[in-house]
């Protein structure tokens, strides 16, 4: 195994991949660690989304909240006044599932730099309209992301950040992070958190053993099964064969509570912008994850990726 992984770092050389990290945990342990750049904590963009999934699947263990809870019972008073067809039908397994109804893109991170939503992101959100039945449709929005974890924030009558790094961070020996918050100082819950590349994994790890770090279970493991699990259809007809099955490995093979699935056995991922990668591989005992440069081309780095997941699978 040691030469694979020698010979993806010399592939990444060679090929200029760019990656800034490489890790792998095989049956819990460091079995491969490789850097090209300094080791720090960075931005782990839309892989914060993992997390945040994590501490509501905790948060409903405790009864704090429910998947079939309404956006617009927990946020009456910010509902457009008039009304707004289709928002009373949205419940947080929509927002965890990207199928609210909105239907497009919103809240992503070049929207929020512009100053999209100010001041107030659960009003902007309440604003938009519903163009789909919620729960028809997979559509990928941060915004979705972002009133998941506002819902879970209400509920609790705590910050996001507290709770997570009560419940789940600090019992992983993850520092307490930098976090960007939104124009009120609410955690984003669907992006934004610097982690180092280790404490990526550890969330893959924790997944891998069903919830239980060091022998305690911080996890429901149902809530592990679920959210890794396909709960919506995120295809498209243009990105199949003429089989039916996706043409990437990585896309289009499902989506979970805030997880992506791919094509690897019972594989799925936690996934950020420009390549923060922490993903699970059920079969081989497994967890690899990369961190990646802003300017560079991710697309390549998944072709290199492919390529080393197969070849582990044959091997083993």
């Amino acid at each position: 195994m040691k030469s694979i992984f020698d010979d993806f770092i010399k592939q990444a050389d060679s090929r200029k991949l760019g990656i800034e990290g490489f890790y792998v945990l095989k049956n819990g342990k460091a079995v491969c660690e490789h850097r090209w750049t300094p080791d720090r904590a960075r931005n782990i963009y839309s892989n914060t989304k993992s997390f945040v999934s994590t501490a509501i699947g905790i948060a409903m263990d405790e009864g704090v909240l429910s998947l079939e809870d309404r956006l617009v019972d927990i946020f009456p008073e910010k509902a457009p006044q008039g009304g707004n067809p289709g928002l009373e039908k949205i419940t947080l397994r929509h927002l965890l599932t990207m199928s609210s109804g909105f239907g497009k893109a919103l809240l992503m991170n070049q929207d929020r730099s512009a100053g999209v939503g100010f001041p107030d992101y659960v009003e902007y959100m309440m604003s938009q309209p519903v163009i789909c039945e919620p729960g028809s449709a997979f559509c990928y929005s941060t915004g979705d992301s972002i009133l998941a974890a506002r819902m879970l924030e209400e509920r609790l009558g705590k910050n996001l950040q507290e709770y997570m790094y009560e419940r789940l961070l600090r019992p992983m020996s993850i520092p307490l992070p930098i976090w960007q918050s939104c124009p009120k100082g609410h955690p984003v819950g669907g992006g934004g958190m610097f982690l180092r590349l280790t404490d990526m994994a550890k969330l893959g790890q924790l997944y891998l053993d069903g919830g239980i770090w060091e022998g305690q279970q911080l996890v429901p493991e149902a809530w592990i099964r679920e959210a890794s699990s396909r709960q919506i259809d995120n295809s498209l007809p243009e990105d199949k064969k003429e089989d039916g099955t996706p043409r990437s490995p990585w896309h289009g093979w499902g989506y979970g509570y805030q997880f992506w699935l791919s094509q690897y056995p019972g594989s799925f991922r936690a996934d950020g912008a420009f390549g923060q990668i922490t993903m699970v591989l059920p079969q081989l005992s497994m967890v690899l994850a990369v961190q990646c440069p802003e300017e560079g081309d991710f697309s390549r780095v998944q072709e290199a990726l492919h390529e080393l997941i197969c070849c582990l699978l044959e091997r083993e």
